[in-house]
C-alpha cells in the first residue's frame, strides 16, 4: 500500500519539506547526547514504521513538524555556547522604548498580587499547554475534513521558524533585565521562572522554577512562542468557528499580557511571534485549508471539500458544465494518499447535492497526507 501510494504520488515543491525535515532531524539526532544512540535510533525507526504502515500514516504525517519542532526544541539544550552567536541584551528593551515609547512588560509588572498571579498563570501556565489539543479535537469534529492536520502542519513550521530566529538570534527576556541589567549574557547562565516561581510558591511546588532553569533555549525571548501558538490557534478556531471570533481575540490579548506581566517577553517578542502566525495561516488558507459551507456542523455533514481560497473563476460551479476529471479530481476516486485522499467528507456519488455537478478540488501542489480510513481528515489541494 505505500509503495502504491507513493508511486502514484504526483512529486511537487511542496515535497521539499519532507527533505527539509529529515535534514532538522538527522541534525536534532546528532547534537542530542541524552538519551543514548539506542534510543535515538529506537526512536527514529518507530517514527519510520509508523510511515510506512498505512493506519499509523495518517496521523505521522501531518504530525511530523510538530515532531521535528519538539525534537530540534530539545536539541538546541546541546548546542554548544561556541557555536552560538552573542546574545543580545539592549536591542529588545530599545526597540520597546522606541515603538512604544516605553518598557510595557516592566509597566505591567511593576505591580503584583496574588489575584493577578493566578489570572496571568492560568493562560500562560495551564491553557498554553493544552489549547493545541483541545483547538484540534474540536476542528476535528466542527471543521471540514482536512483542517486538523491542516492545523497540525502550520503550527508545526511555526515553532520551528520561532526555533530558528532564536537560536540565530538569541536575545534576553525582560526578567534578565530585571536580574542582572544590562549586563552582558552568557550560556552559562541559567533560566528563571520569573513571575511563575509565584505560582510554585503559591502551590507549594517546584514546576516552572525547575522547568524554565533548564530550558534549553534560556534566551529565546524574541520571538515570543507563547504569543505565536495562541494567535495560530485564535485564527485556525475563528475561521471553523467564525461567529466566536471575538471570544478568541479576548483570548489573545489575555495571553499577551499574562507573558509581559510574568517577565517573560517584551510587546515586541509578542508581536513578531503574531507575525509569523499570521503568515503560516494565510499560506495554509490560500491554498489548503478546507473552506466551510453553509448549513453544515459536523465534518460528517460534509460530501465534497473545497480547499484554499474561493477564486471567482471557479464561479462555473452552478453552470453545469462537466469537469475535467484529470484536472479537477472528484472526491471518493482513486487519488494519490500523499496529497488528496477520501475521508467522511467523501461524496458517496460523483456529485455534490447543492451543485448538481463535480465538485472542483485541485491537487498538484498540496500540503496534505494520508488520511483516516473513513472518518479521517482529508488532504486537499487548493482548488
Amino acid at each position: 500500500e505505500t509503495i502504491r501510494s507513493l508511486r502514484t504520488h504526483q512529486w511537487s515543491a511542496w515535497d521539499a519539506q519532507y527533505i527539509f525535515l529529515a535534514i532538522l532531524g538527522i541534525f536534532s539526532l546528532s547534537v542530542i547526547q541524552s538519551p543514548g544512540p539506542f534510543i535515538k535510533t529506537l526512536i527514529a525507526s518507530a517514527l519510520l514504521l509508523s510511515l510506512l504502515v498505512p493506519l499509523t500514516r495518517q496521523f505521522t504525517l501531518p504530525f511530523l513538524p510538530i515532531a521535528g519542532w519538539l525534537v530540534f526544541f530539545y536539541a538546541c539544550k546541546f548546542v554548544a555556547g561556541e557555536y552560538r552567536p552573542p546574545i543580545w541584551v539592549r536591542v529588545l528593551p530599545a526597540l520597546e522604548n522606541i515603538l512604544y515609547g516605553a518598557n510595557l512588560s516592566n509597566i505591567l509588572s511593576a505591580h503584583k498580587s496574588t489575584f493577578f498571579d493566578v489570572v496571568a498563570w492560568i493562560p500562560y501556565g495551564l491553557t498554553h499547554f493544552g489549547a493545541p489539543f483541545v483547538c484540534s479535537g474540536l476542528m476535528f469534529l466542527f471543521g471540514p475534513p482536512g483542517t486538523t492536520p491542516t492545523f497540525a502542519r502550520a503550527f508545526g513550521y511555526m515553532n520551528i521558524t520561532g526555533v530558528m530566529i532564536q537560536l540565530l538570534f538569541p536575545c534576553s527576556p525582560p526578567w534578565y533585565e530585571n536580574k542582572y541589567g544590562l549586563a552582558p549574557a552568557d550560556y552559562s547562565m541559567p533560566g528563571s521562572p520569573a513571575g511563575l516561581a509565584a505560582i510554585d510558591k503559591l502551590l507549594g511546588v517546584d514546576l516552572y522554577t525547575s522547568t524554565f532553569t533548564a530550558s534549553p533555549v534560556v534566551f529565546g525571548a524574541f520571538p515570543s512562542l507563547h504569543s505565536g501558538c495562541a494567535t495560530i490557534e485564535v485564527l485556525f478556531m475563528s475561521h471553523t468557528f467564525p461567529k466566536l471570533r471575538p471570544l478568541f481575540t479576548v483570548y489573545l490579548l489575555w495571553l499577551w499580557w499574562s507573558t509581559m506581566y510574568l517577565s517573560h517577553h517584551y510587546a515586541v517578542d509578542l508581536v513578531a511571534g503574531s507575525i509569523i502566525s499570521a503568515i503560516a495561516y494565510f499560506i495554509a488558507k490560500s491554498r489548503f485549508l478546507p473552506r466551510l459551507q453553509a448549513g453544515k456542523m459536523f465534518r460528517w455533514d460534509y460530501e465534497y471539500i473545497e480547499c484554499g481560497e474561493a477564486k471567482d473563476d471557479y464561479s462555473y460551479a452552478s453552470t453545469g458544465i462537466e469537469l475535467d476529471e484529470e484536472n479537477y479530481p472528484v472526491i471518493g476516486g482513486d487519488s494519490d494518499e500523499w496529497t488528496l485522499a477520501s475521508s467522511s467528507g467523501r461524496s458517496n456519488s460523483s456529485r455534490s447535492p447543492s451543485a448538481g455537478m463535480r465538485s472542483p478540488v485541485l491537487g498538484d501542489d498540496t500540503w496534505e497526507g494520508e488520511t483516516l480510513a473513513s472518518d479521517g481528515e482529508s488532504f486537499m489541494g487548493k482548488s
